[in-house]
């Protein structure tokens, strides 16, 4: 994928913050939870504004792990529809399924890296981190191990954030027109934060990239300093379901 490569956003999603209730995802809690979710996005085919830390109409719950610079717009590739509605067993997934403000058409994470910079209409964005399932993304589908085979299978999808302000609609395209870290692509990062976990050099080597999210940057130092890998459990499986 070279410079002038063009995607399209194929549905643009937004949504605030619901306060839900709901039982657990599996047969053995039958409680009623309250929980709080930005998850339910509805489409639109209206112009947005796209600022630096989120779409106009558009929102996080857990602001402490969700939103911010590096994380002002989920992606989400429609080629993974197919492999979801097959394995989880919903055969017409919405757009949006996955919590995602942009789903995409031409782009994969072994295609697109940390750092690219693309131009959408008015406004220019770059690919800050992959996305880091969370435990919502199985309470919303009511499947207790969702968010762990987004994970495994790294079809995780990315984040941009903002470095141009503007408006953004469905049906426009991507064009990539900057590439400084063509090594790592969003796939490889995967790789190196949840399954080459042992492999220090290439998290240190990771770390160094400065386009990365700062959060992933502390994590993958960390790791380095510490040769111990984050608890994922609290983020994957979340309060007792």
């Amino acid at each position: 994928m070279s410079t002038g490569h063009t995607a399209t956003i194929i549905s643009l999603q937004v949504g605030l913050p619901r306060r839900m209730i709901s039982g657990g995802v599996s047969n053995q809690s039958g409680s009623q939870q309250e929980w709080t979710t930005a998850f339910f996005k509805e489409s639109t085919t209206e112009s947005i504004w796209l600022g630096v830390l989120n779409l106009a109409g558009d929102g996080q719950a857990d602001l402490e792990n969700h939103g911010g610079v590096d994380k002002a717009v989920n992606v989400y590739p429609r080629e993974h529809y197919p492999y979801w509605e097959q394995a989880i067993g919903l055969p017409s997934l919405p757009m949006g399924g996955f919590g995602e403000n942009f789903t995409t058409q031409g782009v994969l994470e072994q295609h697109v890296c940390i750092g690219d910079v693309f131009q959408i209409g008015e406004a220019t964005v770059q690919i800050s981190q992959p996305r880091q399932p969370c435990w919502k993304l199985a309470r919303y589908w009511k499947i207790r191990d969702l968010a762990v085979q987004v994970q495994e299978t790294g079809r995780t999808g990315w984040y941009f954030r903002v470095l141009k302000e503007g408006f953004v609609q469905a049906g426009k395209n991507l064009v990539l027109r900057e590439r400084p870290y063509p090594q790592w692509t969003v796939a490889a990062a995967n790789q190196v934060m949840h399954q080459r976990i042992q492999d220090l050099q290439a998290a240190r080597e990771l770390a160094a990239c400065d386009a990365l999210s700062s959060r992933w940057r502390e994590k993958l130092r960390k790791r380095t300093l510490t040769g111990a890998s984050e608890n994922t459990s609290l983020r994957l499986n979340g309060p007792l379901q």
